[in-house]
Parts: C-alpha cells; sequence; structure tokens
C-alpha cells in the first residue's frame, strides 16, 4: 500500500477535514513521516498572502527533500491558488472542500489532475476517533455570508450553511463511546449554525449535552451579534466550558467601519460585562495595523481593550489579502509600529490573564493530554494550559486540582 502524510495549515475546521479525509482513506497507509511518504496532501490555508507563502515554501522545500512524493494541493488555497500552483507543475493535483470525502479515489488517480469541484458541499462523514488527539474538533457548519473588507474566506468556503444536526449528533455520539469527553464545535463562523435549517446554536447545544459521556463543550469563535438570550440561557450550564472566544476584530468604532464590521463597542462593552458576570473567561481575535489605523485610533481601541474583561487574545498583525477590500486601502501602517502595537496589545493581555488565573487557581477541571517524562499538559475550563507533574500515568485522563501554582508563564501542578 501507498504511504499517505497529510500536512495540515490553519485552522481546526482544517484539523477538522484532515480528519475526515484520513477516515476515508482504505487503499492507502496513513504515514507520520513525509520524507518516507508516496503521496502528501497538504490541507492548506489562505487567509492571508503570508499563509499562502507558508504553503509554498512547504511545498518547495518538499521537493527538494522528497522528489518522488506527489504533491496534492487541498483546503482554502486550492481555490485561491490552486490553479496558478497546478499550471506551474508545483503540484501534482488540486482537490477543492467538496471532494475530500472522494479521496480515496482521488489519489489512485495515475495523471495530474485539477478536481475544484464548488462551494455548496456539506459533509456527510461521521469521524469516530481523532488520531493523536484528547478533545474531539466538531464541524457543525461551512462557510460564512459576512463580509469583512479583509477576508478572502467566503470567497474560498463559499457562503454559510449548516451541517445536519442528525450527523452532528451521530458523530458525538460515537466519539463519546469512543471515550471522547471533551467537544470542541468549530466551522467557520459557528454561530451562524441554524440559520438555513430553522434551528439555532443553543438548541443544538442542549441536544449535545444529553449524550451520554459528553463532558464537556467548547465552542469556536463566535460573533458578538449572534449571542442571544436563549445562548445566554446556557452559560450556567455545568458542562459548557467556562471560555468564549468572541471575535471583535478591534475596539475603535471607525475601524470596526473600515473593516465592514456588524459589532461596535458599546454593545460590545455591555455583552462582554454580562458574560463575565458568568465568571467566563472571555477571548477575542483582533486586528492590529489594518489600513487607517492612525494613532489616535490606536490610542482609543488600546484603552478601550483595558476596559474589557479579556483573558485571552488572538492577535493579527494585519497581511494584505489579495482580491479583498482592505488590499485597496490607502493609510498603510508601517510594519515596526503595528509590530509594536501587537506587543503592546499581547503583553496587555498577557497581564490580564495573570491576574484571572491568580483569581481561579481553585476547582479546576483538566483534561490532560499525552505526557512525557511525567510531565501532562492540558487545559482547564477556562482555556488555560496547565502542565502537571506526577508519577502516574495521566494521558488523556481527567483531573481535578485545587490551589495549583500560578506563575506568570502559566499554572503548575503537582499529583
Amino acid at each position: 500500500m501507498k504511504k499517505v502524510f497529510f500536512k495540515t495549515f490553519g485552522c481546526r475546521t482544517n484539523q477538522f477535514d484532515t480528519q475526515v479525509m484520513i477516515s476515508k482513506l482504505k487503499d492507502f497507509e496513513l504515514s507520520s513521516d513525509e520524507l518516507n511518504s508516496d503521496i502528501v496532501v497538504v490541507n492548506s490555508c489562505t487567509v492571508t498572502n503570508g499563509a499562502d507563502s507558508s504553503v509554498r515554501n512547504y511545498i518547495s522545500s518538499l521537493h527538494r527533500k522528497n522528489p518522488n512524493a506527489k504533491v496534492i494541493l487541498a483546503g482554502c488555497g486550492s481555490h485561491s491558488k490552486g490553479e496558478a500552483l497546478f499550471s506551474d507543475k508545483k503540484v501534482f493535483g488540486v482537490m477543492g472542500h467538496s471532494e475530500k470525502e472522494k479521496i480515496n479515489e482521488i489519489l489512485k488517480h495515475q495523471e495530474p489532475f485539477y478536481q475544484i469541484g464548488d462551494l455548496k458541499h456539506i459533509d456527510s462523514t461521521i469521524v469516530e476517533n481523532f488520531i493523536g488527539k484528547s478533545r474531539a474538533f466538531i464541524k457543525i457548519q461551512e462557510g460564512c455570508s459576512f463580509e469583512c473588507s479583509y477576508c478572502i474566506i467566503p470567497a474560498v468556503r463559499g457562503m454559510a450553511r449548516s451541517h445536519d444536526e442528525s450527523t452532528i449528533l451521530e458523530q458525538v455520539t460515537k466519539l463519546a463511546s469512543n471515550g471522547f469527553g471533551e467537544f470542541i464545535l468549530t466551522g467557520t463562523n459557528v454561530g451562524s449554525y441554524g440559520k438555513d435549517k430553522n434551528t439555532t446554536l443553543a438548541k443544538l447545544l442542549k441536544k449535545l449535552s444529553l449524550i451520554r459521556g459528553v463532558r464537556r463543550i467548547r465552542l469556536g469563535s463566535l460573533e458578538p451579534i449572534q449571542i442571544d438570550d436563549e445562548f445566554m440561557e446556557l452559560l450556567s450550564e455545568p458542562w459548557m466550558a467556562r471560555h468564549l472566544h468572541i471575535a471583535l476584530q478591534h475596539t475603535s468604532d471607525k475601524m470596526l467601519s473600515l473593516m465592514q464590521r456588524r459589532n461596535n463597542f458599546k454593545d460590545d462593552m455591555k455583552l462582554f460585562a454580562k458574560i463575565a458576570s458568568y465568571d467566563y473567561a472571555i477571548g477575542t481575535d483582533f486586528i492590529v495595523g489594518h489600513p487607517g489605523e492612525s494613532q489616535e485610533e490606536w490610542d482609543e481601541a488600546i484603552k478601550r481593550v483595558d476596559m474589557l474583561p479579556l483573558t485571552h487574545i488572538h492577535a493579527f498583525t494585519y497581511s494584505k489579502r489579495d482580491n479583498t477590500l482592505s488590499a485597496t486601502m490607502k493609510d498603510i501602517v508601517r510594519g515596526n509600529i503595528a509590530k509594536a502595537r501587537h506587543k503592546e496589545l499581547t503583553s496587555l493581555i498577557k497581564a490580564k490573564n495573570y491576574e484571572f488565573r491568580k483569581q481561579h487557581k481553585d476547582g479546576l477541571q483538566v483534561l490532560l493530554e499525552s505526557g512525557k517524562d511525567g510531565v501532562f499538559g492540558g487545559f482547564d475550563q477556562y482555556f488555560n494550559r496547565i502542565e502537571v507533574t506526577s508519577n502516574q500515568e495521566l494521558s488523556n485522563n481527567w483531573v481535578y486540582l485545587d490551589n495549583v501554582e500560578v506563575h506568570k508563564d502559566g499554572n503548575k501542578a503537582k499529583i
């Protein structure tokens, strides 16, 4: 059997898509060594020009290290850069999102192929295991119908569409029976789930919570306008992870307008304060250095960030994405200025996280991952990582911790 290696770039949705492809392999052997593989499937990310460069660099490096391997481009990059890479003979084949369930047959192609498919497909595959994982990612929807000025994702993943509820419930039931207790719901725009099926994310969460073996549910990134009263009623449920990631992207209303966002700081402030009152950690996405971000806008933004009960941040320094509205905007922020602002922002949130962890060092529920030399890592209900030292084998086990050691660089405990 020919050996196949999967290289995954980007988000949790891509990680799930890789698992779908792995589950469909029937006539090939899954490989953990890219240099000793006959075929390498690159599940690509194209969210920025930099992401495209990372994929291209990986493919070029692979050609040097394993020149005999057939390289297959999958993922979002297949829709944005696949045609060019195929024409330049950098890849043997290109397969779009809708083709991944056909991968077992696609990999049998003896001649170069360009099989891009469409952007309306919804997977029906039930993934029964996640290789090398203690937590399971569950994709509940695909695509995004927002039109943010910096983002190309709707063009490469399509408009928002929900997976069938029955498929999701069957997926989680099987994974729970296989020992998974924590589930992370993911997608391109998770909060849009159900809009096209006359249901809601909150209703899905309630049904998932009733499945035997489900102990904790985490959510991917939500938009502020997607958090309604029905969802807020779930915040006190014991199976909800005490952490929400809510994508703001900025706190200056001028910048939010330039980005064509649907949120504003006044409403965001009220929402975050209400969620924090349930004793939740809150994370966000934030784009630093977007065109038009003057020093005045930045000074206002960082003050507003300090006002928010934030504990985690996924901060991006703006990277131009061709074929987006933002790529045509003037008033470009110099790279060194954007870098300094990024450092200021992340340092502020790191300090906020440290203060939060000092107040939440008891009653921690941690799902540990595989360890080495008696040291195991895992995340508590607040999505803070903790390092646990023990003489016991604790891989993929739940532990309950009180009075953990809180350090600026993370939490530690001994069992």
